[in-house]
């Protein structure tokens, strides 16, 4: 099975996922209910298989209810042999998103923001002219802006075949300003309001200047008080320096067979991805979060609907995208929540539509498939052991036969992009 992504002749440029390949059903079966219970012992060799595909270390926690399983698997730091444990601090990505979005929402039920108001009413210097009177709050949002990513442009190198600049910039200090100026600046990649959307991690830096725009304070400040410590999480924060806060794992980049072995970067300046993935968190706290916010604790319902609403985006594959929020319609029903990743680490979080059955999930070695001649991205057996352990933990059954069988359609768990050269 291979998932196409993009290709030239010499100078093929990769549009790939930031870490493991996650997976929506295609052909699934009905939806029905999950299994009620969680099956500790199938879901701790379900967890220890993706380690033994090759994954340096995985921890999660599936919740059912008022059941909680957590666990780890593998090692955090390959050169000493440290095991990872479940409760360890995790950079999460994209998940951040979500966060960012629940901010500016509650700006939206102040009356501070509105939703289908143009982002040139509050910030005409940053996205000025005719772009920013046509471009709405929930554009940014939903991904429909068709603001280019800043992010191949904050490391232009890897548009050219090398790393460099991803090593030159590890200790930068980007600023929100300047990194939407470069996705301003570039080829915008549709019209604005035009589906499918195209993930776009400007969007939710813009969005973070909003904040600061109608709060007065900074956007970190404003979601660490009004978000994070609201769904009383105590192990999320955005970090204030290069490290992870608290016990942490090392972060293994692979980047298609770029670094072999896998590239160390769990220290870096998290500032060139800010409100849009630079958040830290452990998986205990992701489903506090989302239990949280799909019960309706952190946002009216009025809100917590409009998040729900959903646009086609372009992503590696195809979400169904909402404000900062995503759902996947499994073989026992709908799950919302988000994916995220860094170099080096990945995340995925979901939760059942009633709130019931969740899942969050880390790891900590990223892009670790290969690339055929003609771009395609070759799954490997993690991917397959992912994909078991992610339907056991949500819908208490595994892939299976039948699901491989079916040809299950990828998209990564972690939806942010990077451009490579090869």
């Amino acid at each position: 099975m291979k998932m196409r992504v993009s290709g030239k002749s010499t100078s093929r440029r990769l549009a790939a996922a930031v870490m493991t390949l996650g997976v929506l059903i295609a052909a699934a079966p009905a939806p029905a209910a999950a299994d009620t219970g969680l099956d500790r012992q199938a879901l701790r060799q379900g967890l220890n298989a993706v380690h033994e595909a090759g994954m340096f270390g995985i921890y999660s926690q599936v919740r059912d209810g008022s059941q909680t399983w957590q666990a780890a698997s593998g090692v955090a730091d390959v050169a000493t042999g440290r095991p990872v444990q479940p409760g360890m601090v995790h950079r999460v990505g994209s998940i951040t998103k979500t966060f960012t979005s629940v901010a500016v929402l509650q700006q939206v039920a102040r009356g501070a923001v509105e939703l289908d108001a143009p982002i040139g009413r509050y910030l005409p210097d940053v996205v000025p002219g005719e772009r920013g009177e046509r471009i709405t709050v929930r554009m940014l949002l939903n991904h429909t802006s068709h603001i280019a990513d800043h992010v191949p442009y904050a490391f232009p190198s890897l548009m050219q075949g090398s790393a460099q600049s991803l090593d030159d910039n590890r200790f930068r200090v980007f600023t929100r300003a300047e990194l939407v100026r470069l996705g301003v600046d570039a080829t915008p990649t549709g019209e604005p309001g035009a589906t499918p959307g195209i993930y776009s991690n400007t969007n939710y830096l813009v969005a973070g200047l909003l904040l600061e725009k109608v709060t007065g304070v900074g956007a970190e400040e404003y979601i660490t008080r009004n978000v994070i410590r609201k769904a009383g999480l105590r192990h999320t924060s955005f970090p204030r320096t290069p490290h992870i806060p608290g016990p942490n794992s090392r972060a293994y980049e692979s980047m298609f067979g770029w670094f072999d072995p896998p590239r160390d970067y769990s220290v870096y300046s998290p500032t060139w991805i800010s409100t849009a993935g630079a958040m830290v968190s452990t998986m205990d706290d992701l489903n506090r979060f989302y239990r949280a916010l799909l019960r309706g604790e952190l946002i009216g319902a009025a809100e917590l609907a409009e998040m729900k609403k959903t646009v086609p985006v372009l992503a590696g594959g195809v979400l169904n995208y909402g404000l900062g929020l995503y759902y996947s319609d499994l073989p026992c029903g709908r799950f919302w929540g988000h994916s995220g990743g860094v170099f080096g680490m990945g995340t995925e979080s979901m939760t059942s539509e009633d709130g019931v059955r969740q899942l969050s999930m880390g790891v900590n070695r990223t892009k670790y498939q290969t690339v055929d001649e003609n771009g395609n991205v070759v799954l490997h057996p993690i991917d397959y052991a992912s994909i078991d352990y992610f339907l056991l933990a949500t819908c208490g059954q595994s892939a299976g036969a039948q699901t491989r069988a079916a040809q299950p359609s990828y998209v990564p768990f972690a939806v942010d992009r990077v451009s490579v050269k090869r």
